[in-house]
């Protein structure tokens, strides 16, 4: 064969006798490419999304890294005591520990802050100030720099120092507006502090601040700050107190130190998560664990003082977000596995196709002479031409769609895409043709008979498949980086393909001999061509179906149970589509029924009492929750919400004693006797009815439902249930507002909205949305490439045909009945491989941290994976309807050309 200079000709001579198949091709290696490059790219965006969003949402008290050293003590002069809390000096220590903070770790300037604090509070003698159980408040003193820059002066001005020591006893501080507003403080007040041996520690108030960012850092680190808080001191019962902070002027601090209230200094550093990336995670532990205990807490000592402390709860977040990435991470992976099979199929055949188009030409090829090696390395010259840059723009198009990632892995994907699609022409012409031919031996499906090697490899994929299945059912998906867990759904679709593959001659030839008897060769002519198809364009399709329809059908019921999942923790939260209750347990005014009636969209209204009861008449605590409801409407409720539905007539009096419907606990306590009980308005006689797992009332706990008019003294409502799922919010909110103040609304459709914005939840299901909706199109690809593989010969048949006498629409029943078995079995495989996979894998699937990641204090006892009718039956149903559009198309474009351009077109058989 001709080599050298002499092959660049005859490859680019190929390419131009088929430009059509070279640019779709070429379209397939960009596709396929992109998508190789941009799913690892899209994961770790999604990933460094969620790590930062985890750090920057967290309180700041739990992320900030705080470097605290006690202050100087007596051993030290005043002044040498003075100079070590000065502003310049905690400064100069603030820049060279910022420095030495161990990547990836980066502080964000803008909110970190140093100064001097009291590490205990001090407490006020002013009599003016709150007391609410008698006991003064207490405030934190905290000589804090870059106030100036956090925060407006709403009255007054910001402190300042003058000249201050040790000895100082008189010093200027401001508060917060919030602080002022509850501790009665303006302007001008005083506060006089105990804890100081030689008199008391006066604070003159010069400024009430509103602080820039009050969630920030600077001014959540320390809470009180920002805020005041009730604390208690430890008696029976406890006595309640007001901790407060006041900020003085950084230069303030000597006065901090001849106290009681053991000064300290500190250094604040909050993170910075703009350069975070999902990579970092180990990282950032390895950093904390550092200066937490470590290296870096030595570097920061040599800054700080010998004894000076770096705490932070920075990597309890970070492990936090770790677990949750770690229990998406396998269910994403099957959606991956999922995609990567289905296109590695679809390109093969790719490859197998071009290699049955030129089957004449290679065998002639073979019979003059040529080499395996040389006619394999033009035909890998032939696919690199339009496979390489195809690779290229589909990686750099993966890049430009989403940026903030490694380029490596994306790199590696479409690598290995352009390999593989260069390699799967040749490699399927150097295994065709190992030996020359004189002609082709059939090796359709009724007459193939597989070999040793074919039922070794079945095999072993199917020891692969039950040892994947097996792991995932009895560990789970705890393995985040076991590959071959997160394959078993594509491992199991495949095994299922190469079962079908060889039981698929069997009803064909089962059907044959009664189609064979019937008067019309339609039926019989199209069995005999289904099983005449060569059993590499059989396999090849039916693999890619029912690899896509098991990864299509796994990923709706993942993406249904996840809906279902937040759906339910949504109604769990409200008991009905809205709910309105008074922010302080007061009875509802009396209005808000109708008003909230009269809102479009709202369908039904119920007013609940809540009240508490002892069960016992000597017992005080009242534990147990008596919901006073009216039946009709409540029962009505109940059954439209799906939470504890019960008939009416399980609620009423008789004879003085009240019918209850109770959850298990309660029932199983009360039992089904009468029994007495202790309510808020007096004692009642119950009977429990029925019981109930759940209410509208009382989603989530405990509860015993009665009859609101057999209470004594029928207690007020106050919780107003509300159904409608097309009520209108921003109406309902008018309305409530209307009717009277300290009233609340949740809405069940926010509820809802509120646990599927975590970047990590948003990406998973957008990968899975992608990953299903690319495995659709490559099934369908996968399809029209083995209906394509067989159109010049089954146009060639239909001319025969016709000049046989048979007519159009016989030739179009033909090939669609042609084309229905292989694709019945495709779709009805799929949806039952799909059902049992989900069946197989849905007790090992945990979906609680996708669907309801980051919801503290949310539970939904049905997030479980299970099979959705639609996610089964859609994609089959698409299968088959486009398989027999295909056939009518193909029929229709061969029924244009007359059957002599068909009989010419050089069929020598």
């Amino acid at each position: 064969m001709p080599t050298g200079e002499q092959g660049a000709p005859w490859v680019r001579t190929r390419l131009r006798a088929a430009p059509l198949s070279t640019v779709a091709f070429g379209v397939l290696v960009l596709v396929t490419a992109f998508l190789a490059a941009v799913l690892p790219r899209a994961v770790e965006a999604y990933e460094t999304d969620g790590l930062r969003e985890a750090v920057a949402v967290a309180a700041p008290e739990s992320t900030v890294l705080e470097l605290k050293a006690p202050a100087p003590g007596l051993e030290l002069p005043d002044d040498a005591r003075a100079n070590a809390v000065l502003p310049e000096a905690l400064a100069a220590v603030d820049a060279q520990a910022r420095a030495l903070l161990p990547a990836p770790l980066r502080a964000d300037p803008a909110e970190s802050a140093h100064g001097v604090r009291t590490g205990k509070s001090l407490e006020a003698l002013d009599a003016s100030l709150p007391r609410p159980d008698g006991v003064p408040p207490r405030f934190t003193l905290l000589a804090q720099s870059g106030a100036a820059g956090h925060a407006t002066v709403r009255e007054g001005r910001l402190p300042t120092a003058g000249t201050v020591s040790v000895d100082t006893r008189s010093v200027e501080g401001a508060v917060t507006a919030e602080t002022a507003r509850t501790l009665r403080l303006r302007s001008g007040s005083t506060l006089t502090l105990a804890g100081y041996p030689d008199g008391p520690l006066t604070v003159r108030i010069t400024g009430v601040l509103e602080p820039q960012h009050p969630r920030g850092s600077y001014w959540s680190a320390e809470p009180v700050l920002r805020s005041p808080a009730l604390a208690s001191v430890g008696n029976h019962p406890p006595l309640f107190y007001w901790e407060a902070g006041v900020l003085l002027a950084p230069g303030a601090a000597p006065a901090l130190l001849g106290g009681q209230g053991e000064a300290e200094k500190y250094w604040r550093y909050a993170p910075a998560t703009g350069r975070l990336t999902a990579a970092d995670t180990s990282a950032l532990v390895e950093a904390i664990a550092s200066l937490e205990d470590g290296p870096g807490l030595v570097r920061m000592r040599g800054l700080a003082g010998p004894t000076a402390q770096l705490s932070t709860g920075l990597e309890q977040v970070v492990g936090s977000y770790t677990q949750t990435r770690d229990a998406i991470t396998p269910v994403v992976a099957v959606a991956a596995f999922g995609i990567a099979a289905v296109a590695f199929v679809v390109v093969v055949m790719s490859g197998g196709l071009a290699a049955a188009r030129r089957d004449a030409e290679l065998a002639l090829l073979r019979a003059r002479g040529g080499s395996l090696r040389g006619i394999a390395g033009r035909l890998l010259a032939e696919n690199a031409v339009p496979a390489l840059p195809a690779a290229a723009c589909g990686l750099l198009l993966a890049v430009l769609v989403v940026d903030g990632a490694r380029l490596l892995p994306a790199v590696l994907g479409a690598s290995a895409v352009a390999l593989l699609a260069c390699a799967a022409l040749p490699v399927r012409a150097a295994v065709a043709h190992r030996r020359p031919r004189a002609h082709r031996e059939r090796d359709d499906l009724a007459h193939a008979r597989p070999g040793g090697r074919r039922a070794v490899a079945e095999l072993t994929l199917l020891v692969l498949a039950t040892g994947s299945v097996l792991t995932l059912r009895r560990r789970g998906t705890s393995g985040a980086g076991d590959l071959l867990v997160s394959a078993a759904p594509v491992l199991v679709g495949l095994v299922a393909a190469l079962v079908l593959v060889r039981l698929y001659p069997l009803p064909l030839r089962w059907a044959a001999g009664p189609a064979a008897r019937r008067r019309g060769v339609v039926g019989f002519l199209s069995l005999a061509r289904a099983g005449r198809s060569p059993a590499a364009v059989a396999t090849l399709p039916l693999l890619a179906l029912l690899t896509a329809l098991t990864t299509a059908a796994f990923g709706g019921s993942v993406l249904t149970g996840v809906a279902d999942a937040r759906d339910r923790a949504a109604l769990l939260a409200t008991g009905a589509d809205a709910l309105v209750a008074t922010t302080d347990g007061t009875p509802l005014p009396a209005g808000l029924a109708r008003a909230v009636r009269d809102v479009a969209g709202v369908r039904q209204v119920t007013a609940v009492g809540i009240g508490y009861a002892s069960e016992r008449p000597a017992e005080e605590t009242r534990s147990l929750t008596v919901v006073g409801v009216a039946p009709d409407s409540y029962a009505a409720l109940a059954r439209r919400m799906g939470l504890g539905d019960f008939t009416a007539d399980r609620l009423g009096s008789r004879g003085g004693v009240l019918d209850a419907v109770a959850s298990p606990g309660v029932a199983e306590r009360l039992g089904r006797a009468p029994r007495r009980i202790e309510t808020d308005s007096g004692p009642v006689t119950v009977r429990v009815t029925a019981v109930r797992p759940r209410t509208p009332a009382v989603p989530e706990g405990e509860f015993l439902l009665v009859e609101a008019a057999g209470l004594k003294g029928s207690p007020r409502p106050s919780v107003l249930l509300a159904a409608g799922p097309g009520l209108d919010p921003k109406a309902l909110r008018a309305a409530v507002r209307g009717a009277g103040p300290d009233l609340s609304v949740t809405l069940r459709s926010e509820e809802r909205a509120a646990l599927s914005d975590s970047p990590l939840q948003t990406g998973a299901e957008r990968i899975y949305v992608w990953a299903v909706a690319a495995g659709a199109g490559y099934a369908v690809l996968a399809l029209v490439l083995g209906l394509l593989r067989s159109a010049p010969e089954r146009a060639a048949l239909l001319a025969r045909l016709r000049t046989l006498g048979m007519t159009t629409r016989q030739g179009r029943h033909l090939l669609g009945l042609e084309a229905l078995p292989q694709t019945l079995l495709a779709a009805a495989g799929g949806m039952a491989v799909g059902w049992a996979t989900v069946g197989l894998l849905a007790p090992s699937i945990d979906l609680d941290r996708l669907a309801l990641a980051d919801a503290a204090g949310v539970t939904a006892p049905d997030a479980v994976l299970r099979a959705d009718v639609w996610s089964l039956g859609l994609p089959a149903v698409g299968a088959v309807l486009l398989a027999g559009a295909v056939a009518v198309a193909q029929a229709w474009w061969a029924g244009r050309r007359t059957p002599i351009t068909h009989l010419r077109a050089g069929d020598m058989r």
